[in-house]
């Protein structure tokens, strides 16, 4: 464990930490101040990768502002590709036992991306065609190919 003021990090794990505004899940600051750390980088490094301004990072981390869509999924996309879990795992369509007929229609299978299938929108998953990005979350949190880009077990 290492500590930075008054809130400690496993840096081997990251707790999915989410907040719910309406239906929609939300990454929470502890989260991504995390994923920060892991992935070794100050406030100003964090703000250039992810084309923001340090003062939105110090935001973000703060809670005075809402983690964009957009931002989350830069974050968790970095994540996986740094984290070495991801590279281990199952394609999804195995993991999950998808039919055939559902893996040829799926954007996962047809560019080989079992592992960042939660990244691509409009990937069939239990059966159906997810859409916007919230939607398919809600179901992609829960799920383990998700859940194993999270441990950061190096």
């Amino acid at each position: 464990m290492q500590s930075w003021g008054r809130v400690r990090f496993s840096i081997t794990h990251i707790v999915v930490l989410y907040e719910t505004k309406g239906d929609k899940p939300k990454m929470k600051r502890i989260q991504f101040t995390a994923i920060r750390h892991h992935l070794e980088k100050t406030q100003s490094q964090m703000a250039q990768i992810l084309g923001v301004s340090p003062k939105a990072i110090q935001s973000f981390e703060q809670g005075w502002r809402n983690i964009p869509v957009h931002i989350e999924r830069q974050v968790l996309l970095i994540l996986a590709l740094k984290s070495r879990a991801s590279k281990k795992t199952k394609p999804c369509w195995l993991t999950r036992r998808c039919p055939a007929e559902d893996r040829q229609n799926c954007p996962a299978w047809q560019f080989d991306a079992g592992n960042l299938c939660w990244f691509i929108n409009g990937t069939i998953c239990e059966g159906t065609t997810q859409g916007s990005w919230e939607e398919k979350m809600k179901i992609c949190r829960d799920c383990e190919v998700y859940q194993s880009m999270l441990n950061l077990r190096d």
